[in-house]
């Protein structure tokens, strides 16, 4: 397949000519039946007691005993821009990281940006060195790191990923809430696109955007499922996002070990339809997103609801 310019490609996405990519909606595997826990705490600041109210987060949301395990933390980190808010913040990401160590977990932090090719200096300007001075021992470059073939995966015969992620008792997706101008949110199951090792695939993961951004994110979700979520909705972004958007500050942090139902309820909290979500409505079957099938914990995701504005293509999504 030739390959896009930026513009052809959002032009192409924009009237749904890349498989996975539509706007419109289609039919979706038959839904999950199940029910599913997802806990919301207000966060007043970056400065509040992060690793005490992720521990109240985790223990809400069901966290499965992680003493001994390897877990892998996976925030977003994109690009960095001091004047919006782009990435997970430092903050979130370190607390976290003293948190599941306090339970006895053995704790990577792991990431494979999909535009900066220079993952270590990308950590630096976001603000991670100065968050975590022993950083170099516990961070992973998924872009770069040593690779494992999965076998077939994605219409490839032979799928690699990176070895410490497969190595990985539990994944922890820690993502940015924030709209996204081709796939309308981003949340715990996009940000798996880290997962994918650019120095294998190309940069912004090109392979994943070839075989269209929806079907790409039910893919990887169906692969990975020794999953948590845990989303950083202190600060998030409204507008043009997943790079270009605003800050909009929301105060919360949202957790879960069903991702789905975690990002359908961040999607209400950002006045989004969940069911309009097209990757949502294509990974039905993998976990909760109707409200009646979550179990809300901490703070009703109705009350603390501040409307994130959206780009004119995906104002349908509006939650009514």
């Amino acid at each position: 397949m030739s390959a896009f310019s930026r513009r052809e490609f959002q032009a192409a996405a924009a009237t749904g000519l890349l498989t996975g990519c539509s706007s419109k909606p289609n039919n979706g595997p038959a839904p999950y039946t199940g029910r599913s826990t997802v806990s919301v705490l207000k966060a007043a600041s970056y400065a509040a007691d992060l690793t005490q109210l992720i521990l109240t987060g985790l223990a809400h949301a069901g966290l499965p005993d992680v003493k001994g395990k390897r877990v892998l933390l996976k925030p977003n980190l994109v690009e960095f821009d001091n004047a919006t808010a782009i990435n997970t913040h430092p903050r979130v990401v370190i607390s976290a990281f003293e948190a599941f160590r306090s339970l006895g977990a053995h704790v990577t932090i792991g990431e494979g940006p999909g535009h900066r090719r220079d993952t270590f200096g990308l950590t630096e300007d976001a603000g991670y060195w100065q968050q975590l001075r022993t950083l170099d021992d516990h961070f992973v470059d998924l872009n770069r790191d040593d690779v494992k073939s999965v076998g077939p995966f994605l219409g490839r015969p032979d799928f690699f990923f990176s070895e410490t992620l497969l190595g990985a008792d539990l994944i922890v997706s820690l993502p940015k809430m924030k709209t996204h101008h081709w796939a309308g949110a981003t949340l715990s199951i996009k940000n798996f696109f880290g997962l994918v090792p650019g120095s294998v695939y190309g940069w912004p993961k090109n392979l994943l955007h070839y075989h269209g951004i929806a079907n790409s994110i039910v893919a990887l979700n169906r692969r990975f499922r020794n999953t948590f979520a845990i989303v950083d909705g202190i600060t998030g972004m409204e507008g043009n996002g997943p790079i270009q958007g605003q800050a909009k500050s929301l105060g919360v942090l949202v957790f879960g070990a069903d991702l789905l139902a975690v990002d359908a309820t961040c999607c209400r909290l950002m006045g989004l339809d969940p069911a309009k979500i097209e990757y949502l409505r294509l990974a039905a079957d993998l976990g909760a997103t109707a409200a009646a099938q979550i179990d809300q914990r901490g703070e009703n995701p109705l009350a603390l609801r501040k409307d994130f504005r959206l780009i004119d293509e995906f104002q349908y999504l509006r939650l009514v």
